[in-house]
């Protein structure tokens, strides 16, 4: 069966009634996970794999499909209101969309992310129709050294989200590296900073790291300037969107459908790294960066539109070699494997109704989640009338259920805490809590993809200069670091003179 015929069947299967419903019934659910601190779909898929026994394959893989990105796109709206990421992939999204709602314009933002997520989704899921057989070759070719590579790029753009220190921004990735370096050595079976405390030993999840810097950060915000009243904080403001938002808006919608769709195909990248990279590229590319941190409509397009296009992409690698990009994807593989689904290169040709009904019922759901979204936000944002003492109580419930729903070790909750504390204090010192965050993500993976390249070539660092991606990534790495530096010290010359 050629491409056209199988993508003919997925039609068919997407927009009949069983796809109709299974569709709608994943993306509510996944939506609801999402809004959730801490309760992400990676808990919600593991529990319907069960439910889904006797079902058929594709209605499962459909079901679940829709909780995933359903999830992604309901994540932002914790991240808007309240400062709580639901999930890893909307972290970037609280930087400016919080703000917002801070002034008053908390209808807007969530209005912006929840088009950008629609555009995002739509745009990577018409790439994914088109090149899904092209793209799996595509993400054979990158190997630790590329990806060592793409995680120095990454980890260079730190100063793109730092607040005006440079200084306290590297400090800041710095402390991040050290956190995910806790626990036992992978490669060596070592224990590194564990201080002889077993509840170290696996390290430091996520969750616990950014519900602390973000969430019970603004907790003991909120609690020490309880006295500060905020009349605009209430407000939901106009859903409406004006001409220059909407201009605003277009171009990173278009640059981050692509980009976020490019790093979903990579395996191990995910929607997390997307959101990341999505919000520091179009803060290179503004005109006034300076914005960016404080309210900007870019900023909240810019991670949206990324997450939701990377997490059509990271069906590529899943469904055509087998490879899970992120931990939600090995738990949907792990759910193929349950339905006697072998995913890999004859998935397609053997299974095109699976494979295409999947990929077109991704339009059929961001479609229901922009009707189901747009329509609510009024409803949604009320909870900025919530009385504060009752809103800080929700947050540290939530934060709390979250983060022991992950492990259920309550040595958790105290790193939480800790967490907590730090994240206020970098706010009271200026230390941005952003660079933390990226490091903590790119961190443990840079320290596996290098080993991993070392292994390869026998402790030959020449491994990076003799693959030309990786080589080029170096040197984007080199010049994204140096040249705001260099640019920094001829204004200042200019301004001495």
């Amino acid at each position: 069966m050629g491409s056209i015929e199988g993508i003919l069947s997925g039609v068919q299967l997407a927009f009949s009634i069983e796809g109709i419903l299974f569709v709608f019934l994943g993306v509510l659910a996944g939506t609801l996970i999402g809004m959730m601190p801490g309760l992400g779909p990676i808990s919600a898929i593991a529990i319907m794999i069960p439910l889904t026994y006797n079902m058929d394959p594709t209605v499962a893989l459909v079901l679940m499909a829709g909780v995933y990105y359903g999830a992604v796109f309901g994540g932002s709206t914790s991240s808007i209101l309240l400062n709580a990421p639901g999930i890893s992939g909307t972290v970037a999204t609280s930087f400016d969309g919080y703000p917002m709602a801070q002034r008053g314009e908390a209808g807007k933002a969530l209005a912006v992310a929840a088009i950008a997520s629609f555009f995002g989704g739509t745009v990577s899921v018409i790439l994914l129709m088109l090149f899904a057989p092209v793209l799996s070759s595509v993400a054979i070719v990158f190997g630790p050294p590329e990806y060592f590579a793409l995680m120095v790029l990454g980890l260079t753009a730190i100063s793109s989200l730092s607040d005006g220190s440079t200084v306290k921004s590297l400090i800041s990735a710095v402390l991040g590296i050290m956190a995910v370096t806790i626990g036992i050595d992978s490669q060596t079976g070592t224990t590194r900073f564990t201080f002889n405390n077993p509840n170290l030993l696996e390290g430091i999840d996520f969750l616990v790291v950014a519900l602390g810097l973000f969430a019970l950060a603004e907790v003991c915000s909120l609690i020490i300037n309880r006295n500060q009243t905020s009349k605009d904080r209430k407000s939901l403001g106009s859903l409406k969107l004006s001409k220059n938002d909407l201009k605003d808006m277009s171009g990173p919608m278009g640059r981050q459908s692509v980009l976020g769709f490019i790093l979903g195909v990579l395996p191990g990248a995910g929607a997390t790294i997307a959101s990341f990279i999505g919000y520091i590229t179009e803060k290179k590319l503004a005109k006034k960066p300076e914005e960016f941190g404080k309210g900007a409509v870019r900023g909240v397009a810019a991670p949206e539109t990324a997450n939701n296009a990377a997490t059509s992409g990271a069906f590529v690698p899943l469904l055509s070699l087998g490879i899970p990009g992120s931990g939600t994807t090995a738990v949907l593989l792990g759910a193929l494997l349950v339905l006697d689904v072998q995913p890999g290169p004859l998935l397609m040709s053997e299974q095109p109704q699976l494979f295409w009904g999947v990929i077109v019922s991704m339009y059929v759901g961001n479609l229901f989640l922009l009707i189901l979204n747009l329509p609510l936000i009024p409803y949604i944002a009320k909870i900025l009338a919530i009385p504060r003492p009752l809103l800080i109580s929700l947050v540290i419930m939530f934060s709390m259920i979250g983060v022991y729903s992950i492990s259920f070790n309550t040595f958790d909750l105290y790193l939480l805490v800790i967490f907590g504390v730090i994240g206020y204090l970098m706010r009271l010192f200026k230390f941005p809590p952003a660079p933390f965050i990226l490091a903590f993500i790119l961190g443990g993976m840079m320290e596996e993809s290098f080993r991993q390249a070392m292994t390869m070539s026998n402790n030959d660092l020449s491994i990076f200069i003799n693959k030309p991606i990786a080589l080029g990534m170096l040197i984007a790495a080199f010049l994204s670091f140096t040249v705001p530096i260099w640019q920094g010290y001829r204004n200042k010359k200019k301004n001495a003179s």
